[in-house]
């Protein structure tokens, strides 16, 4: 069985997460976080480190998506 832990991010986050995914095949936020971060260890793994540039294009993806201030 799989073990689950909580993330915490804003409610306002939240909220344009959930309009964001609307009409989407992600049924929650849960689901595109699995996504983008199970995206991005297996990146991380079949690629080895993560050079500086691949960790800033990440960063700026994920401040598109609303996740990073």
């Amino acid at each position: 069985m799989t073990e689950y832990t909580t993330v915490s991010i804003p409610k306002d986050l939240g909220d344009r997460v959930e309009k964001t995914i609307e009409g989407t095949s992600f049924s929650s936020t849960s689901d595109l976080v699995r996504f983008l971060l199970r995206s991005i260890v297996i990146k991380h793994q079949q690629e080895g480190e993560l050079t500086e540039a691949e960790f800033d294009e990440i960063a700026a993806q994920l401040k598109d998506l609303g996740y990073l201030d």
